[in-house]
Order: structure tokens, then C-alpha cells, then sequence
């Protein structure tokens, strides 16, 4: 494949961001993981005007009637869309003291801003599934790109879209179950296709199947709003119980059991769990294994096994299997 590189101004991929016509975030890229200090050295890079690595174009969609055309940003969406958001002073970059906003800097330094040369290497006229192959393959070697991310570049299906849904419920954000660091590299997403897939075949190791799910149900995904539904009631059904917050049922892998196990015993046969006496059991349950220091030798068999299957490997199908074992005789 011949690619070519030129330089553009900063400016104009500035006001490509702007106007719509460079798209920084194709579904396939992965969401921003910069931290706040590593933005604030990568600004500080260009306000020195030494060079950064080039970033990667391809052809989008033209407009037949106006001419119009589209670039895709393949590999650099993380430093072009800091520098728009450091000009814009936009988003949520925390500039350290002595170090001036855009629109504090010399009538200088704002030109040199913008007349900054970015290498830009562009691929060309390209199929959807070609700049995908190719974005994989960037950063292959890069910023360890996690599993999910990975995923996220190939499938942006109908199975990926119900996970993403999943994953926004408010249910997880009123009980703050994930971090900024979850959300940023995907395991929100993550956790949500891992939930549904389990919910559809059994437990797994880890994530395995997560790829078989998104493969399958890329194109169509029928049993959507039958998962979610009963994903809905899981939910609903915790929430009846009101754990607090405190309570070990807010551990990842211990909301998982729990989601998985109510599925298969109630909602997946459209049967109706008895709140009371099962919310007092699980109290009673979490209850004993609270605290960061628990000793094995003080829980009853039942708990050492669950407790035992939720600190070590975790997400193996083996300890999935113990815990929901567990957690089925306890609803």
C-alpha cells in the first residue's frame, strides 16, 4: 500500500475538528486514556515547538453535490484532540500554575501554535475494514491497547451496541460501581458483554467468549431486549434489596454472581424471586465476609468457598462456578 506524508498546520486540523470535516473518533478508536499530566506534557511539547510522531488520515465519505470531503483520523486522535481542546480551552485538561490558557499566550506564541507542521501520513481512499485492519496493527506495538480496545476497533455491531447500553444503565453510575480509569479503557463495556455472554451460555474464563458474542451477533442481535430486560429486573431486584454501600455485593466480581445467578434461577423462567427472605440471607452472607482482613479459619465452609473464589482468580470458570454455586443455595 503507498501512503504519503506531508505537513499540515496545527490550524488546519484544528478547524477540521470544528467543522467536521477530520472525524477524530470513527467508532473504531478506543476512548481517551491520557491522564491529566501526560496532556499537559504533550502541550507543553508543542508550545516548545519540538516534534511529535505523525499522525495517520484516510479518505472518508465526499459529498457528490458540493465536493465536500471527510478525513478520518486513524492513529492520533489522543494529541490532536488535546491540542483542540487546549485552543478551544475545552474538556477537562488542568493546566499546572505559570502555565498560561491559549487565549493568555502572546500574539507569538498563538502563530506558532498554529502554524505548528504536523507529519501527516495519509492512506488514501480506503474500505471501512482496511483503516480498521490498519489501526489494529499501529498499535499492536503502541500504548498497550487492552483487550476490549482491541475488540472495540473490529466489531461496532448490534452485540456491542446492547453492551454499550448495559454499560450506561444508571444503576452502575447511582452506585459509583465504576472508576474514570474503567470507563476510559472500556472494561465498563467490558464487564457489560461479559454479563450478557454469560447470561447467554454459562460461565467462562475471563473474557474468551466475548469475541464469539460480538462476531456472532455483530449483524443482528434478536435476544437484545430479551437480555436487557432481564438484566433490568437483576438490577431492579439488587437495587429492592438496598445493600449499603459498604456491603461486598458492590465488588465487581460479587455483582456479577449475583446478576448471573437471580438470571438463572428467576427472570431467565420469568419467575419471581422472594425479596425478603432472600435479601436477608445475602446480608446475612455478605455481612460475614466484610473487611480487607477475614480469616478463612472464622467462615463457615459455604463462605471460605465463596470467599476463597472471590479473591483469587476471580474471573477463571472455576471460580465463577464456586461462587455461583454458592450464592444459587443462598436464594
Amino acid at each position: 500500500m503507498k501512503t504519503v506524508a506531508t505537513n499540515k498546520k496545527l490550524r488546519e486540523l484544528i478547524l477540521g475538528l470544528e467543522s467536521g470535516t477530520l472525524i477524530s473518533r470513527p467508532d473504531f478508536q478506543r476512548r481517551l486514556v491520557w491522564t491529566n499530566k501526560e496532556k499537559v506534557a504533550f502541550i507543553q511539547t508543542v508550545l516548545s515547538e519540538y516534534p511529535f510522531p505523525e499522525i495517520y488520515v484516510a479518505a472518508g465519505e465526499v459529498d457528490e453535490d458540493t465536493g465536500a470531503a471527510k478525513e478520518y483520523l486513524v492513529d492520533g486522535q489522543q494529541r490532536i484532540t488535546t491540542l483542540f481542546h487546549y485552543f478551544k480551552d475545552v474538556g477537562d485538561i488542568k493546566l499546572p500554575a505559570g502555565m498560561k490558557k491559549y487565549a493568555d499566550l502572546t500574539s507569538d506564541a498563538k502563530k506558532n501554535f498554529l502554524q505548528y507542521d504536523v507529519v501527516v501520513r495519509d492512506l488514501g481512499n480506503l474500505k471501512i475494514d482496511e483503516i480498521k485492519k490498519i489501526f489494529q496493527t499501529i498499535n499492536s506495538t503502541s500504548y498497550s491497547l487492552n483487550a476490549m480496545e482491541i475488540d472495540n476497533s473490529r466489531f461496532a455491531g448490534e452485540f456491542k451496541k446492547m453492551g454499550d447500553k448495559v454499560a450506561s444503565k444508571d444503576f452502575f453510575e447511582r452506585h459509583n460501581f465504576f472508576s474514570q480509569s474503567d470507563v476510559k479503557r472500556m472494561q465498563d463495556l467490558r464487564y457489560a458483554l461479559v454479563l450478557m455472554s454469560t447470561m447467554m451460555s454459562g460461565y467462562f474464563n475471563d473474557s474468551s467468549k466475548i469475541e464469539e458474542f460480538l462476531a456472532t451477533y455483530n449483524d443482528t442481535f434478536e435476544e437484545g431486549r430479551e437480555i436487557e430486560k432481564r438484566i433490568d429486573s437483576a438490577f431492579e431486584f439488587i437495587d429492592s434489596c438496598n445493600f449499603e454501600p459498604s456491603c461486598r455485593v458492590w465488588n465487581k466480581a460479587d455483582l456479577f454472581t449475583l446478576c448471573v445467578e437471580l438470571d438463572r434461577k428467576y427472570f431467565s423462567e420469568n419467575l419471581v424471586p422472594k425479596k425478603t427472605a432472600i435479601s436477608r440471607r445475602l446480608k446475612t452472607f455478605y455481612s460475614t465476609m466484610n473487611g480487607d482482613e477475614i480469616d478463612d479459619a472464622s467462615l463457615d465452609v459455604e463462605s471460605a468457598k465463596y470467599y476463597k473464589a472471590a479473591i483469587q482468580g476471580s474471573n477463571s470458570r472455576s471460580r465463577r462456578i464456586a461462587r455461583g454455586e454458592v450464592i444459587e443455595d443462598l436464594i
